[in-house]
């Protein structure tokens, strides 16, 4: 038999605590964390196969300082731990040391903590009271999740470019700067985002992760932040002081108001389907071998890709999504969630969350990516794709419409619609309609269109992949294409941050460690790129406009739409209601197309050749008959029906 590697020897030694029956005598449902008053702070974890824990106090809060007194924790019910310890421990840093037996001592952070030391390696009490920003609550409910339009952003990408003209460069507060410009006039900062009319502000994790150094004035690492270190805590490096456990907390409570009261909503990036370093995180020293998924061997489980699978299915895995995620929503005001790797978690923990959430407000949404993954969990509990209609007000990314419009990711030559792939007119409709008539998602508001996002290439850069040899102006027009059929299909569209402006990567396809001068946003390129930024704010105007672009369920799509042609590159269909009509035509050809067998009656043209929608647009006859030009979008309003 040969030698177990270490991460094993523990899969197998904790095979009990993966039990039905362990769950069901340790299964927790009170408080966890440490609860401060002026007199006291209480301290409960949930650790029940450990022998022994201690809380450890240190002599400040910062990161080096000494240990001032540790106190031994007495068993509480159901495997938790407990002790309370008298005086005003505000803003004191702790730590919880673990007699595991045989599995050894293990010093962790509490996962439960709010505030932790710069870098995270220990945890800090807080008071509540501290933590609060004058007048900071939640918006009005928004109404059907259709109505939304979501703008995918990093913080520190959009404000650290040296002419960005904002002062907090790559902190949560640049999010927050009005009034900023370049040295050429380019408007930046919070006055760009409000312009550009989107509903909700999707932002990569902005939770503490592993990766880069808070102790560095100006960090020289970068990462998108997909390693999670302390859930509950935001990102120090994003903070003007992370050695002060209050700047993170009040700062990004600070952005998110100012965001609000500018109109905009905040959706937060979550990622507890996975951990950087499994065996040095909070999870695996309180509980071994809980948390996470193992085969029969002990291996660990790897659908992630990442080296481990958290176990949503276990029911204090469950419990700690669900109180985290209620965290952020009454302590943060958000406005929604998007899960890493949806397709990880089970379906029972998504329709909790959901459930969760509408006790606060039904129109908090929540996305995921749905990807059937090869986790250790059966195919009919992923929370993926396949499953959505039982998970009724969780929205799946599209990657059907992705790859149909631009080709798919993981070949970067391969073309889509746009990029003159034939025979995809049907597939595109069908996106474009969410799925009509066949489609595993219950209802429009299940799905989320895109063609770029954070991760592989930009659109851009796709387009430079599949056709170095077009033009500028081809691919320009190709690009705004695509962008211009996710913000027209019906569903919940999004855009990756610059897609307006044709953002490039320098055709780097996984930007995720990159540096600055790679990710971060290029003020300079949306100056040069000003008429398709104008066009995309236009067409975020034009899908406010009318509700036949957001309809929220299949009948009403189905009621109101007539398909006039799919096939030789032409998309051609008719959306109407008892108010208005609207006439969408896509040409994939390079070439001019006739299109004919059109109805008959007035129409306005609304959007031409990637001009900007137009308020006043010239009136004609449809009469049967259209000729549009090559690679183009071309949107037209009736304004009187013949007789």
């Amino acid at each position: 038999m040969t030698d177990l590697n270490p991460n094993q020897a523990v899969g197998l030694a904790t095979k009990a605590v993966r039990t039905v029956d362990f769950d069901q005598e340790f299964a927790y449902d009170g408080p966890l964390g440490a609860f401060y008053t002026p007199q006291s702070t209480r301290f409960i974890v949930w650790a029940p196969t450990a022998k022994s824990v201690t809380v450890e106090i240190y002599e400040s809060n910062q990161p080096d300082s000494n240990l001032a007194s540790a106190h031994v924790m007495r068993r509480g019910e159901r495997g938790t731990w407990v002790i309370e310890i008298l005086g005003d421990l505000h803003l004191t840093a702790y730590t919880y040391l673990l007699d595991h037996g045989s599995l050894g001592l293990k010093r962790s952070q509490d996962p439960y903590a709010i505030a932790a030391v710069v870098n995270g390696d220990r945890s800090v009490v807080v008071n509540p009271a501290a933590t609060q920003v004058e007048g900071f609550d939640r918006m009005p409910s928004f109404g059907k999740a259709t109505d939304a339009i979501i703008y995918e952003l990093n913080v520190r990408d959009f404000s650290v470019a040296e002419d960005s003209g904002i002062s907090a460069k790559g902190k949560f507060l640049g999010l927050a700067e009005a009034g900023t410009h370049t040295s050429n006039g380019q408007i930046t900062g919070l006055d760009y985002l409000k312009s550009l009319g989107f509903t909700h502000l999707q932002l990569l994790p902005i939770y503490d992760y592993a990766t880069v150094d808070e102790t560095e004035a100006k960090p020289t690492a970068y990462n998108w932040g997909y390693d999670p270190k302390n859930y509950n805590v935001p990102e120090g490096s994003y903070a003007t002081d992370p050695y002060n456990p209050l700047s993170r907390i009040l700062e990004l409570k600070q952005t998110i108001k100012t965001l609000h009261d500018n109109g905009m909503r905040v959706i937060m990036d979550v990622v507890y389907n996975h951990v950087y370093q499994f065996d040095l995180q909070a999870f695996q020293k309180i509980v071994p071998g809980y948390f996470f998924r193992y085969d029969q061997a002990g291996n660990l489980s790897n659908g992630t890709g990442v080296g481990n699978d958290t176990a949503s299915e276990r029911y204090m895995m469950r419990h700690y999504i669900l109180d985290s995620i209620l965290y952020w929503t009454r302590e943060f005001k958000l406005d929604g969630f998007r899960f890493d790797l949806m397709g990880i978690h089970d379906v029972e923990t998504m329709l909790a969350v959901r459930q969760a959430l509408n006790e606060i407000d039904p129109s908090i949404i929540v996305l995921g990516e749905g990807w059937n993954l090869g986790t250790m969990l059966p195919y009919e509990d992923k929370a993926a794709q396949h499953n959505a209609y039982r998970m009724p007000g969780v929205a799946h990314f599209n990657d059907s419409i992705r790859n149909a419009l631009k080709g798919g990711n993981f070949n970067q030559q391969e073309g889509g619609y746009v990029n003159g792939r034939p025979d995809l007119e049907k597939l595109v409709a069908q996106n474009l309609l969410v799925g009509i008539p066949n489609s595993a998602y219950a209802s429009p508001d299940q799905v989320v269109h895109y063609v770029e996002a954070h991760d592989d290439l930009t659109l851009y850069d796709k387009l430079c992949c599949t056709h170095p040899y077009d033009s500028e102006e081809v691919r320009v027009r190709r690009a705004l294409m695509a962008t211009s059929l996710v913000l027209l299909a019906q569903g919940i569209p999004f855009i990756h941050a610059g897609q307006e402006f044709l953002r490039t990567k320098k055709l780097i396809e996984n930007t995720y460690n990159a540096p600055d001068e790679i990710n971060q946003f290029d003020w300079n390129r949306v100056a040069e790129h000003q008429e398709t930024v104008d066009y995309v704010r236009g067409l975020i105007k034009l899908r406010k406009s009318s509700p036949l672009f957001r309809q929220n369920s299949y009948d009403e799509i189905l009621n109101s739409l007539a398909v006039y042609q799919l096939h030789d590159g032409v998309i051609a269909y008719q959306l109407e209601d008892e108010n208005s009509a609207y006439f969408i035509m896509i040409n994939a050809n390079d070439w001019r197309m006739p299109i004919t067998y059109l109805p008959h009656g007035l129409y306005r043209k609304v959007i031409v050749d990637y001009t900007a929608p137009l308020e006043e647009g010239q009136v004609f006859d449809l009469n049967g008959h259209y000729e549009m030009p090559g690679l183009s979008v071309t949107v037209l309003e009736r304004v009187e029906k013949a007789e």
